[in-house]
Order: C-alpha cells, then sequence, then structure tokens
C-alpha cells in the first residue's frame, strides 16, 4: 500500500493538532494447544506461550511508534477464552491459571490482558462454572487480566439465570475492591454478540475462530472528526455533516493500516483487523460527546443524540471500509461516561441517565460501558440492567455489552476515580421501581425470529 505525501502530510496534522493516536496495538495468541488438566502444566504452557509470542511486542510497537510518528497507547494481548483452555471444573485452577496470566503480561510489558472468558449465552458446562465462581478473586488479585461473559445472541436469546449470576458476581467484585472503588468491576464485560477480533479492553478476547496468532490495531481520533467539523462551520446541513465524518475516519483508518502492517512484519504474525471505533479519553478535545456538541447538541443527552449519534456511527463506518479491506472488531463510537470528558459533565448536569444511555446504545458500539451506580443497587435491579441491555443487542443483531461499576458505600452524587484512562465517573440514578420477580422467574428468554435466516 503506498500513502501519498499529502496523506501523510495532513495524518501529521491530524498528530499534531487533533490528538490523533493508535488507541491500541493487541496482539491476538492462540490458546488451544496449551489445554492440561493439570493446572500447573496449564499455567506453566499458557506463561510460556505468552512469553515466546509477545516477546518483542513492547519494543517493536515503540520502534514502529518512533518511525511513523504516530503515537501508540496500548500494548495489549488478547487470549484464547480461558474456559475452552483451562479443562478442569475446579475454581482453584482458573485462580493459578489466571496469576500464570497476569504476571507474563507484566512481564512482556501490556497493560492489559484479555481472555478470562465464559460463553453461556444457551447454557453452562460445569467448567464456565467453575471460571464464573472464581472471577471475584482473578479480578481483585490480578493487575491486568481482564473478564467478559456472553450472555446472549441473536441466535441463541437471552441466558436470564446468567444475568442474575453474573450481577451477583458484579456485586461480589466490587466488594473485593472497596478500597479502590470497585475497580475491579472496570475489567468485567458481559456481552450479547461478541465479536473474536476485538482489540478493546476489558471484553477482548481470541476467538476460536481466529488464527494462531495476529495484530488487531484499535485506532482513534475523536480529536480530527471535531476538528473537521469545526472546520465545516454551523451552516453545513446533516449530510454535508455526514460527508466530512467520513473523509476524517478514511484518514485515521488508513493511519492504523500503515501501523497494523507494519507492526505484524515487526512480529512475523498475520495482520488481523482495523476497529475503526472512535474510543474518547478523558483528555480535553478527545471526545465523542464534544463531537456531538460540535453537531449542535447543547451536551450529550439532548433530544436528537441518538438520531446525532447514529449518523456519527454509520459515517465513520462508511469511511473506514473505504479505507481498508480488513476492517472488523466492534468499529463505531464508544460513549462511556468515566473516559469521556464531555459524557461525565452530560452525566453530572442530569443530561444524560442509564435510561438515554440504553436508547443511545442502539446505535452505537458496544453498550452501557463505565457506568457507575449506587453501590446498595440490588442484584435483581442490576441483573434488569444487564438483560436489557442484552436484549437491545439481541433484537438488533448487534454487539452490546454492560460494565457498570455498583460502587461499594458511595451513592447519587458521589463519584469513582480510577485514574489514568479510565478516569473517573459520578455515581448515577438507578430506576427504584422493581423487577425482581421478573428477574427471578429466570430461564432463557428465547432468540427473536430474524435468528432464523438460515
Amino acid at each position: 500500500m503506498k500513502f501519498s505525501s499529502e496523506e501523510i502530510l495532513e495524518t501529521v496534522g491530524m498528530i499534531a493538532e487533533d490528538k490523533l493516536d493508535i488507541r491500541t496495538v493487541t496482539l491476538g495468541i492462540s490458546l488451544l494447544d496449551c489445554a492440561d488438566p493439570d493446572p500447573a502444566a496449564c499455567a506453566r504452557k499458557v506463561r510460556e506461550k505468552i512469553l515466546t509470542r509477545a516477546a518483542g511486542l513492547s519494543a517493536k510497537t515503540d520502534h514502529v511508534a518512533a518511525e511513523y510518528g504516530l503515537p501508540i497507547i496500548n500494548k495489549r494481548i488478547s487470549l484464547t477464552p480461558l474456559s475452552l483452555v483451562v479443562p478442569i471444573a475446579d475454581p482453584a485452577a482458573f485462580i493459578e491459571v489466571a496469576r500464570a496470566v497476569d504476571l507474563a503480561a507484566a512481564e512482556v510489558g501490556v497493560n492489559f490482558i484479555g481472555g478470562y472468558t465464559a460463553m453461556i449465552q444457551k447454557g453452562e458446562t460445569a467448567i464456565d462454572q467453575a471460571l464464573i465462581a472464581a472471577m471475584p478473586e482473578v479480578l481483585a488479585t490480578t493487575q491486568r487480566f481482564c473478564a467478559s461473559v456472553v450472555l446472549a445472541s441473536t441466535k441463541t436469546g437471552i441466558n436470564m439465570d446468567g444475568c442474575l449470576t453474573m450481577s451477583r458476581v458484579m456485586k461480589e467484585t466490587a466488594e473485593r475492591t472497596r478500597d479502590q472503588d470497585g475497580i475491579g468491576c472496570a475489567k468485567l464485560v458481559l456481552f450479547a454478540n461478541p465479536v473474536e477480533d476485538n482489540p478493546f479492553m476489558a471484553g477482548a478476547f481470541y476467538g476460536p475462530g481466529e488464527c494462531e496468532s495476529s495484530i488487531l490495531v484499535g485506532v482513534s481520533g475523536p480529536g480530527a472528526v471535531r476538528r473537521a467539523l469545526q472546520n465545516l462551520g454551523t451552516t453545513a446541513d446533516l449530510g454535508q455533516v455526514a460527508e466530512a465524518i467520513k473523509k476524517s475516519a478514511f484518514k485515521i483508518t488508513r493511519a492504523g493500516e500503515l501501523v497494523g502492517r507494519a507492526m505484524a512484519r515487526q512480529l512475523g504474525v498475520t495482520f488481523g483487523i482495523l476497529d475503526l471505533s472512535l474510543a474518547p479519553t478523558p483528555a480535553e478535545g478527545d471526545s465523542v460527546g464534544q463531537i456531538l456538541e460540535t453537531m449542535g447538541l447543547a451536551m450529550p443527552g439532548a433530544p436528537g443524540s441518538t438520531a446525532a449519534l447514529m449518523m456519527l456511527n454509520d459515517a465513520v463506518k462508511k469511511g473506514g471500509l473505504f479505507a481498508s479491506s480488513s476492517v472488523g472488531g466492534l468499529s463505531g463510537a464508544f460513549i462511556p461516561v468515566s473516559e469521556d470528558a464531555s459524557m461525565i459533565a452530560a452525566a453530572r448536569a442530569g443530561a444524560i441517565t442509564i435510561e438515554k444511555l440504553e436508547a443511545m446504545t442502539s446505535v452505537c458500539s458496544v453498550g452501557l460501558d463505565m457506568i457507575a451506580i449506587p453501590g446498595a443497587t440490588s442484584a435483581e435491579t442490576l441483573a434488569a440492567i444487564i438483560a436489557d441491555e442484552m436484549a437491545i443487542g439481541c433484537a438488533n443483531a448487534k454487539t452490546t455489552a454492560v460494565r457498570i461499576i455498583p460502587a461499594p458505600g458511595k451513592d447519587v452524587g458521589d463519584a469513582v476515580h480510577f485514574g489514568g484512562l479510565l478516569g473517573e465517573a459520578p455515581v448515577m440514578a438507578v430506576s427504584r421501581v422493581s423487577a425482581d420477580g421478573f428477574v427471578r422467574r429466570g430461564g432463557r428468554i428465547p432468540a427473536p425470529v430474524r435468528s432464523l435466516t438460515n
């Protein structure tokens, strides 16, 4: 692939002025050959494979970043779901392997590693149950290992028993990390219709349909998109706004393609995908919420927010698809509350509620992301919130997810503080109307009729 001098100069300007960066280079590693019923042997095999495959990841990422002058913010690893690797229904076995993974991640210099994952959208095995039973301990005692659980899909419906089980796991995990405002829950994502090549944490896992090892790149650039809309002015109509977003996404994707292929060559692995998701940070100007404001909304959560977000998401995908044939992952716009300065301000002002966020997730990537709620919220209410988001994913045949922090000892008006990329978040109100009877029925909500597409 060749890049013109004009494209290179445009990209340099986007880096310097608009905070354009590669949000993450994630190395996917298959662990299918590491399965062993002896936990110690399994842990040893997993650790050795991570150290072998990712030995040069940190240094080579720094080299590529320096060579192209394009900041690469995070180096990460995604692994085969551990429920497919530890063939023994013993929580202690999962704890032992998880700690080996966490130590290996520290040795190779990545900030997060994903794959403590169970897929229970239709039911649980004894191994899944053991993995989930160990989850609070793993999330409380490891620093880098991230967890995910698949609770629903368009083909299977929603595992309501799983929703209630995971709500209890979230509350226990939050309590186990009380001294850090429940940060353990920031490393746990619950999915409907997940993808196997997601480079973003905390929900990344390397699906069994993937090759031995590949590079998955997550590009970002909310600042670049916002600047393009500012340059467009306030008199442009929404068709022109969409066109400007498409052009920005094209340029951002081209930069990501350049880095991804260079990283794959450096590591001698396959170039997997580019995820086009606009991923914000707490830094000023690096905000999806501010893009919505530049479109004309007073702040995120105003009437029209869902429509504006739909247009943004669609235009980003159109621009990216034109720029690369390797688009994958989630690809869209993230709207986390804790990681986006504009979204945080809107939540504090009461412009954004959980209900409005839920509506917005029907048209964007992922779902209810990094939201703090009162620690006293019942497991049944939390399970019902999870089920609502799973339903949006199932009905729309899209990926949705939940990453909620029931903040121990905190209530509406308080805030949680995580620091770094995770930032902080105000504790948001949750409806006090009970859904207990509905949730306690259990069972599985059947798949929607659109699942019958074969």
